[in-house]
């Protein structure tokens, strides 16, 4: 004979309604693509740089922040802890790493710097829940520290894409290595880049495959 207790009807309803809470925070293909989020001008390289930099492997988060002419000015990388995909944990993630490498723009009138996410998962290229949560948090994060919001890229083993505008390519993937660093000088107008936990490193250019 066994023994054992139902869920009782409050624990079943706050189940359902952090579950219907986690839901909505998160974004929609249709609704990523109406939010008028800019375009890349050239995504392969911005993808080529932050995998080189970083070298992100599966459950691996990387936020970059790009000037107006999309030159890569601080990027900070981290693990996604694992737990259930939630909107408002990923914003929180984002927005912790974004103060540690770069100050915020919340005094201008409107955003001149634009963060965007490169995110290192299993699976194929197909949207996933986790993207949505993901999307929802790259969007509020933005918005709080001052940033406009930007593209929402996935690195998986066939490859790299930009969710909701079909830019994609086959090289780097979750399992590519990456490619050296190619070394430039800093011109008189760049400054320099902040990653990780916040030391400064010259902004190097890395060429598209």
């Amino acid at each position: 004979m066994t023994f054992g207790f139902a869920p009782s009807a409050a624990t079943s309803t706050a189940v359902s309604a952090d579950s219907a809470n986690r839901l909505a925070r998160m974004l929609e293909p249709a609704e990523w693509a109406e939010a008028g989020i800019p375009l890349l001008r050239n995504p392969r390289e911005v993808v080529n740089g932050l995998h080189t930099r970083h070298r992100p492997t599966p459950a691996t988060a990387v936020v970059a922040v790009l000037d107006h002419e999309e030159r890569l000015t601080a990027s900070a990388s981290f693990a996604r802890r694992s737990t259930a995909a939630d909107g408002w944990e990923f914003r929180n993630a984002l927005l912790a790493h974004l103060r540690r490498v770069i100050p915020h723009d919340l005094r201008r009138r409107t955003p001149v710097r634009t963060a965007v996410l490169l995110y290192c998962r299993e699976g194929d290229e197909r949207w996933t829940e986790e993207d949505g949560a993901w999307m929802w948090g790259l969007r509020d994060a933005c918005t709080l520290h001052g940033l406009r919001c930007g593209a929402y890229i996935t690195l998986t083993g066939g490859g790299w894409q930009v969710l909701g505008e079909g830019r994609a390519g086959r090289r780097p993937n979750s399992v590519s290595r990456p490619s050296a660093l190619a070394d430039a000088s800093l011109g008189p107008d760049q400054a320099p880049l902040r990653s990780g936990g916040g030391a400064a490193q010259p902004l190097r250019r890395t060429a598209a495959r």
